[in-house]
């Protein structure tokens, strides 16, 4: 997948904007989806921070049985697609069938000359029998650390294992470096970036020439709320994305 046909799957020609909802349970992943469809988010991410994923496994059902129209990507909290798409596999057999997978950490390594996990984590995906869209985190927050002149070699060899490849700035809510950002472009050439945290109002159209998509939580957050969405914030930045590239 190329960066035009990113867009045109999103019906979004500028960054695509996708809140991340840190679940609590379904009435408050319910609500928080309610807000994003409302306000005409593209897509919306489901994250287990603060319980295991066999207790969020319900609430995915629950919310894909509310929600059957809406993109809906997940993340299992620290588990790479080894683990992940397994599950995936298991949950649309069963009818719940889930847009796009993000891992924190794609099992990329720069230091070998061979991605041996990577190929075997594709290898697993295509087995399970998931048809989802592969997000995958590159030099990624809280992951190994890489020499920042590791990074567009990075992305480079991260492309033929993902449909996305998505990077981070140090930390929650850390805004990327815009050299990072640099550095991923001319690694991906034409292929979609994503990033994946401190993406706000404030600073997103600084971004918006090199990424592909926003995958955002603290940013739209109500302030000192992680677990809700702040509907103006959201608002201010859906307006910002949309306008991008459109004459004035």
């Amino acid at each position: 997948m190329d960066r035009s046909a990113f867009h045109r799957l999103f019906k979004c020609p500028g960054p695509v904007v996708t809140p991340v909802i840190h679940v609590q349970d379904l009435q408050q992943t319910l609500t928080n989806i309610g807000h994003a469809v409302r306000l005409g988010a593209p897509g919306i991410w489901l994250i287990n921070h603060d319980f295991p994923v066999d207790d969020f496994l319900p609430i995915l059902r629950a919310t894909r049985t509310a929600c059957p129209d809406v993109w809906l990507g997940v993340n299992f909290l620290a588990q790479p697609g080894d683990i992940a798409f397994p599950i995936l596999g298991r949950l649309a057999a069963e009818g719940c069938a889930l847009d796009a997978y993000w891992a924190d950490d794609a099992c990329i390594d720069e230091r070998q000359p061979s991605q041996t996990q990577a190929e075997k984590i594709s290898a697993i995906r295509e087995a399970s029998g998931w048809r989802g869209m592969y997000f995958g985190g590159v030099c990624f927050k809280k992951q190994r650390p890489v020499d920042p002149a590791q990074n567009e070699y990075s992305a480079r060899i991260a492309k033929p294992f993902m449909d996305v490849v998505t990077t981070s700035g140090i930390a929650t809510g850390e805004a990327t470096d815009l050299t990072k950002i640099t550095d991923f472009r001319r690694g991906l050439g034409n292929a979609p970036l994503a990033i994946a945290s401190g993406v706000t109002p404030d600073n997103a159209m600084d971004y918006a020439a090199d990424v592909d998509c926003f995958l955002v939580a603290t940013g739209i957050n109500r302030k000192g709320d992680f677990y809700n969405i702040d509907p103006a914030r959201l608002a201010a930045l859906l307006d910002l994305t949309r306008s991008y590239g459109v004459p004035t």
